[in-house]
């Protein structure tokens, strides 16, 4: 009999002989109205898992709320197939869904991966063998690191690119995918982090990374192979929305256990880049339309960037994230180059646009120039920040030792036989 319960109170069918031997891997698949896909993806999954995989497992499928249909197949898959459980929430988030069979499961290592199996199957064993060698405490497959090869389409594409590139000048990250929905980790570390992580939903990968990371957790790599499900029901602009959220909270040190994490001058960076800023634009635009009638639009808007990125750089090298560190002079010629060539792409095509649409009233054109000043600000930032003055993150602040791993590792006495 089905009964309705809170998220944290989970409905579970389990065959009879699963619960009689501990797999060592349960691998997770939440879902939400996938009726039309689920039985697919399973039958795929338990197969591969029977024929190729060397250890026990089991697949859990976290139903988030379904009104489709979607528990009804997970229960009859769950009834048929060996190996296979069905867990019903009544509340969405794929982050509850992780947390709720995380938290509870009985194997070695606890693993997820989309039902859509975007990621090759194949890339399943190198992500969890160094959780059961003990060399690493938490494995991600990444689309993002040399040797992934990634299908989809642009706009995707670059929705990752610039949030994992954010992700990075925000927090110091070393991991280069936090969204890829394949991850494992040992399961005694998930028990530890998983009380610390606050968010419930989308955000939940990214914040676990991070609180992993910060306590000296071993983060495993997989490139992968990836094709893109056009079909995917993720709605990018609200999952973007509550990411932001996310990642604002955690550099304002509001995470559980973050607050003496130095990485979290987020705020004092961002008031100062943002006073600069102000001055930057406001002697841009006065150098562009003193200079505009005798050296045309864009010759006056290129030369007056230069002028003002030069000295935006400077104050920022001595003012704002002085106390990160001085850059090489690699970085330093690089990223300035990368800034001034943003700006001048931007107010670029803000000129172009003026022209097309026919703006001739000054302060229509400064409003374009000033939004595009912006844009390019924000790239700015992520540049200054992350690549050129990176150098004070490789050793601790004085004062500011980082504490020694908090989770300790224990190998299963069955693997060192």
């Amino acid at each position: 009999m089905l009964l309705g319960m809170r998220a944290e109170q989970a409905l579970t069918t389990v065959p009879d002989d699963a619960a009689a031997t501990a797999p060592w891997v349960e691998i997770v698949v939440p879902v939400y109205n996938e009726v039309g896909t689920l039985e697919r993806s399973v039958r795929r999954l338990r197969s591969y898992l029977d024929r190729s995989f060397p250890f026990t497992s089991v697949v859990t499928v976290v139903d988030n709320a379904s009104t489709d249909g979607t528990f009804v197949v997970a229960g009859r898959l769950a009834a048929e197939l060996d190996g296979v459980r069905a867990v019903r929430l009544m509340d969405k988030g794929r982050g509850r869904a992780l947390r709720a069979a995380w938290s509870s499961s009985t194997a070695q290592i606890v693993a997820y991966m989309d039902v859509d199996l975007s990621t090759s199957l194949d890339a399943l064993l190198p992500l969890v063998a160094p959780l059961l060698s003990g060399h690493s405490d938490i494995a991600i497959g990444t689309r993002l690191a040399r040797g992934a090869r990634v299908v989809r389409g642009p706009k995707r594409e670059l929705i990752s690119r610039v949030y994992n590139l954010l992700l990075r000048a925000a927090v110091g990250n070393g991991f280069s995918d936090a969204q890829c929905g394949f991850k494992a980790a040992r399961t005694e570390v998930a028990r530890r982090l998983l009380p610390l992580v606050e968010d419930n939903e989308w955000f939940f990968d990214t914040e676990f990374l991070i609180l992993a990371e910060r306590r000296g957790c071993r983060i495993h790599e997989v490139p992968v192979d990836w094709v893109d499900d056009p079909d995917s029901k993720v709605e990018i602009v609200q999952t973007a929305r509550a990411d932001l959220a996310g990642l604002a909270r955690l550099c304002l040190g509001r995470a559980s256990g973050d607050g003496d994490d130095r990485r979290s001058d987020l705020p004092a960076s961002v008031a100062g880049f943002a006073r600069v800023g102000v001055v930057s634009t406001l002697a841009y635009l006065v150098l562009f339309f003193a200079w505009a009638g005798t050296l045309g639009r864009f010759a006056a808007s290129a030369l007056a960037l230069v002028l003002c990125t030069a000295a935006n750089t400077a104050v920022h090298r001595h003012y704002t994230f002085a106390p990160r560190g001085e850059p090489s002079s690699r970085n330093l010629v690089l990223g300035g180059a990368a800034a001034l060539s943003t700006s001048v792409v931007l107010t670029s095509l803000a000129l172009v646009a003026a022209d097309v649409v026919g703006v001739h009233a000054w302060w229509l054109l400064a409003g374009a120039l000033v939004l595009a000043n912006g844009a390019a600000a924000l790239v700015r930032f992520v540049v200054l920040r992350e690549w050129m003055f990176r150098a004070a993150l490789k050793t601790p602040a004085p004062g500011r030792e980082r504490p020694p791993t908090a989770l300790p590792l224990v190998l299963d006495e069955r693997l060192t036989r």
